[in-house]
């Protein structure tokens, strides 16, 4: 036990003081033996790091004040560390051997004061003179140079690189050197600083200067500080492009600055692993919080424009792109609380989409214009949706995930007796086939309902079919193609083949019934006179009333044209060449028989372009031609 007696001289080396204590005079004579230097050697150590200790001291040295110690010898630079432990090493000494002076001890707790604030100065010299190659960008640079540097020494081997690269290699490499030797002396003082009890002073120097570079370059890649009020009140055009400055900048940071950060620390304080948690918290933990805040901010915000979505959507791939590395360079558990930012902002960007989807569908449901679209064709409705959905298509990966576990939807929203009411059980569809389809479901049950302003039915279903055939072309050059995959696409195919006959059925069913069911069977010329007429009455008008009609897909187009070709042209071929002559001479078959075979397709081949029409907002595509056929029509038919 202590006990009150002798003084004796104790060194603490963790702070640079030094005080005095009592100790037992008794000694046991089995004690560990300590080596002794005499009084001639320790003074020679002292005397040898007073000699550089003294060069360098900037209050006696105007040219140790404007000088750089590392900068100006590394030979002497190095001889001043040793020095330094030299003098730790003999202060140790001092402080076990309690018959050494304390006037040495004094001398020698002095002049590591000295050397303290001598590297302290070229620690911060360093690391303010060397910014451009200390930036978090060079430093990144530097550690992926590092690891390919044998990849470039093997195409070396294979022969010399193009002049170009060349030059590009060398420009680099001397950036590389220069960055390797600051972060090199930056470690050997950090090292001899941390050794000798001066950590704090060390670390309070890097943490001001690296968090001034980290927190400038947030700054200048535009992220800044805002509250959620500030983000709702801005208008969408705004955020817009603060949402796209955001994504180039988190790509930017997560790739330099925060990375290039984490390898500085790492390297620099190599030799103690909760400084290195230190330096690296204290510096990145605001900025990257900040950072990974604002998609949290956006999520929430109360403004849904329709294309709000694929920004969230673009937000979120971002951060779960990036997830590894997150975790990676904010592994520390100081850092926890920017991983959990990142998760929090990820959760409510998920939530986003699901509620945007939600708006979406809500705002088909309650679309409620009764405006009917002329000729049948295609409904802003339907353009709009599908060119949304197949936007998301291309997002499907991500919504995937993001909608895995959301319950499916309840069908029992639709009417018992919507047609389109699917007929398969998609309990075993992946959650993003089975949403998707259900989009599509709402649009084509609402596309349904406008059906029924139209007064005639062949136009309704000629709409029908012109949407229904849009959304198939739009699935099949898209995404959504794999989405809903080919069973979905075959059966509204085969929809669509069924409004074309319906369509067919009711808009030309009269020409038909105009002609005999048996075209050859023998009639009388009053009964073949009486067929010529029905059937010129009949074509021409149904042949008016569809050439106002559009179906915009080509490929639609000429299916039912050849449908309507095939039945009609045939049957009034074979009544035209057994008939023509059952009316009478050549005047009376021009006065009957007002269309050859050739005529009834060459008129059907310029129907669904559309036409312009008095009161109609129907646009023109047809062709000369079909003026010129129009004309022909017109003609005889006031005969």
């Amino acid at each position: 036990m202590p006990r009150k007696g002798m003084r004796s001289l104790c060194f603490s080396p963790r702070t640079p003081s030094f005080s005095i204590s009592r100790q037992s005079t008794s000694q046991s004579s089995s004690s560990t033996p300590r080596r002794r230097f005499t009084d001639s050697m320790i003074d020679q150590t002292i005397d040898a790091a007073a000699s550089i200790i003294m060069k360098w001291d900037a209050e006696t040295s105007a040219y140790a004040k404007v000088t750089s110690l590392l900068y100006e010898s590394k030979r002497e630079a190095l001889q001043f560390i040793r020095s330094v432990n030299d003098l730790q090493k003999t202060m140790h000494l001092l402080v076990a051997d309690q018959e050494s002076s304390s006037e040495k001890l004094i001398r020698a707790q002095n002049l590591m004061q000295i050397e303290m604030k001598r590297l302290q100065k070229e620690f911060y010299q360093i690391l303010s003179m060397n910014r451009a190659h200390l930036d978090p960008e060079s430093v990144s640079t530097r550690s992926s140079l590092t690891s390919a540097r044998s990849s470039m020494s093997d195409f070396d081997d294979e022969g010399s690189p193009d002049d170009e690269i060349r030059k590009e290699g060398d420009s680099i490499s001397e950036i590389e050197q220069v960055s390797s030797m600051a972060m090199a002396d930056l470690k050997l003082i950090a090292d001899c600083m941390i050794t000798s009890g001066y950590a704090k002073e060390c670390v309070d120097i890097y943490k001001i200067i690296r968090k001034s570079i980290i927190d400038e370059g947030i700054y200048k890649l535009g992220i800044e500080k805002m509250s959620s009020s500030q983000v709702n009140k801005m208008d969408w055009d705004v955020l817009d492009l603060k949402i796209k400055n955001w994504l180039e900048a988190k790509k930017i940071s997560m790739r330099t600055l925060f990375t290039g950060e984490r390898i500085l620390c790492n390297q620099v304080f190599a030799t103690s692993d909760s400084i290195k948690e230190s330096c690296f918290t204290d510096i990145s933990k605001e900025a990257a919080t900040l950072l990974f805040g604002f998609p949290e901010l956006v999520a929430k915000t109360k403004k849904s424009p329709p294309e709000k979505v694929f920004r969230v959507l673009d937000m979120y791939y971002s951060i779960s792109e990036d997830w590894q590395e997150i975790e990676t360079i904010f592994s520390f558990e100081s850092t926890s609380a920017v991983r959990v930012q990142a998760l929090n902002s990820l959760v409510r960007l998920s939530e986003s989409v699901r509620w945007l989807l939600m708006d979406f569908e809500s705002t088909i449901q309650k679309d409620s214009s009764k405006t009917m679209i002329p000729g049948g064709g295609l409904h802003p409705l339907t353009i709009s949706s599908m060119n949304y959905l197949t936007l998301l298509a291309d997002y499907s990966n991500i919504l995937a995930d993001i909608i895995a576990d959301w319950p499916p939807p309840v069908k029992s929203s639709l009417p018992a007796s919507f047609l389109y009411s699917p007929e398969s059980d998609d309990s075993s569809a992946p959650a993003i086939s089975v949403r998707m389809a259900w989009l599509i479901l709402v649009l084509l049950c609402k596309l349904d309902g406008k059906a029924k302003h139209y007064k005639d039915i062949s136009l309704a279903y000629l709409f029908l079919a012109n949407n229904l055939q849009h959304v198939i072309s739009r699935v099949r050059t898209s995404n959504l193609q794999y989405i809903l995959g080919e069973e979905w696409i075959t059966k509204h195919e085969a929809k669509v083949k069924q409004f074309a006959a319906n369509y067919e059925q009711l808009a030309w069913g009269e020409v038909f019934a105009s002609l005999p069911e048996n075209p050859t069977a023998p009639i009388t010329p009053g009964k073949a006179k009486d067929y010529f007429r029905k059937f010129n009455a009949s074509f021409e008008v149904a042949y008016w009333k569809q050439s106002s009609c559009i179906i915009h897909d080509s490929k639609l187009r000429d299916e039912i044209k050849v449908s309507i070709g095939k039945k009609l042209v045939a049957l009034y071929r074979d009544f035209y060449n057994t008939h023509r002559s059952t009316v009478g001479d050549e005047r009376m078959a021009r006065l009957f028989v007002r269309f050859s075979p050739e005529d009834i397709g060459n008129y059907l081949s310029d129907l669904f372009f559309g036409t312009v029409s008095s009161g109609s907002s129907s646009t023109s595509t047809s062709s000369s031609v079909s003026s010129h056929h129009r004309r022909q029509i017109r003609s005889p038919l006031r005969v």
